[in-house]
């Protein structure tokens, strides 16, 4: 059965929701014929311009979203403003589609709100805890889970090398993110560096990232000379190999697919135990898991491996083991499962009305 599907993802910038729509679409290409609608002007269209991909670029406001959803068997909606979308172009005769909900924060409580999110033919969470929140929302709505996939980073041992030798430190503590202080929390980290800049001399704090709170996060960390903010880049890779542990202090999260890729690279991790990060980070095994909102924690967890090189080795060690379960592979083909079932199933209501007439 052929199959044509339109990704929507309208978002601003460039972050984990885009990364994974990104690798979904690269793991799909040559399977299924892709459409991709983007905000104009955006990081994600220009991404994934080398794929086999049919690029509709539009302003981000409903009604746009809805028509350029034509000529496709299924919608599949990567981030919560387009929903409303998806469902405007159902209304009018378009395709089923399907809802990724990729945060654990509250859905709005509004009459569109529940039709939409009944109208959708599935709705899938990238983890149960997710899903606890679609739920809470509408307890009639059934959700599956298909957790965000690892990036599959590559790296340059000459500039993972390099990228070391700069921090001039002996251990080196990275958090790859966007600065949005109301969701990551980067204060807490830069709360942390300021306790031990006196008491860790040896250690140092490194945030990779951009986003709109670059100024204020900056303006927080004046005077350390133990934390560096190394902006966007595109080598991620190459900074988490160069790192000795991982930390994200976030506030609240899907489930972090970030963290899959530093547990490739076999770093501990300290992450607060929000959203889905519990199903990766397992508190003992790979990492240690610390209350949001605690920077007492977050900094006792961090000088605790700082202490022990020995269980910053064994917390590194599983990381890859656990890490192999949330391959793009897997994603992939749990989506594709989706997809087919999803026209299956169109096809048998269709042939059934056909029969009725």
């Amino acid at each position: 059965m052929s199959l044509r599907v339109a990704h929507v993802n309208v978002a601003k910038g460039y972050r984990g929701g885009e990364r994974q729509t990104e690798l979904l679409m690269t793991g799909l290409a040559g399977r299924i014929e892709q459409v991709l609608v983007a905000r104009r002007g955006q990081p994600l269209a220009e991404r994934v311009r080398g794929l086999p991909v049919e690029v509709r670029l539009v302003g981000g406001h409903a009604p746009g979203v809805a028509a350029a959803l034509g000529g496709v068997d299924i919608v599949h909606v990567h981030e919560g403003r387009s929903v409303y979308a998806a469902y405007l172009r159902r209304c009018l005769g378009g395709p089923p589609y399907i809802v990724t909900r990729r945060v654990d924060n509250p859905i709005r409580r509004h009459r569109l709100a529940y039709r939409a999110y009944r109208g959708a033919a599935r709705i899938v969470a990238v983890a149960p805890q997710v899903g606890d929140v679609v739920r809470d929302f509408d307890p009639g709505l059934e959700v599956d889970v298909i957790h965000s996939s690892s990036s599959g980073f590559s790296v340059d041992a000459e500039r993972s090398a390099a990228i070391r030798r700069a921090f001039r430190a002996e251990i080196v503590v990275g958090n790859v993110a966007a600065l949005d202080n109301a969701q990551k929390a980067q204060e807490h980290i830069i709360e942390v560096a300021r306790r031990m800049q006196g008491t860790h001399p040896h250690v140092r704090f490194v945030l990779v990232g951009g986003g709109r709170d670059e100024a204020m996060l900056k303006e927080a960390a004046r005077g350390l000379d133990n934390l560096s903010f190394a902006g966007f880049v595109d080598n991620v890779g190459d900074y988490l190999a160069a790192f000795d542990i991982f930390v994200l202090s976030s506030r609240r999260e899907g489930i972090g697919s970030v963290l899959l890729d530093a547990m490739e690279q076999r770093l501990p991790i300290v992450a607060t135990r929000v959203g889905g990060v519990p199903e990766i980070v397992l508190d003992g095994v790979n990492g240690v898991l610390v209350d949001p909102e605690r920077p007492d924690q977050l900094h006792h967890a961090i000088v605790r491996l700082v202490a022990s090189p020995e269980l910053r080795r064994q917390l590194g060690e599983e990381g890859p083991r656990i890490a192999s379960r949330f391959t793009t592979d897997v994603m992939c083909g749990k989506y594709l499962d989706l997809y087919y079932s999803i026209a299956a199933a169109g096809a048998r209501a269709d042939k059934m009305r056909m029969t009725r007439g």
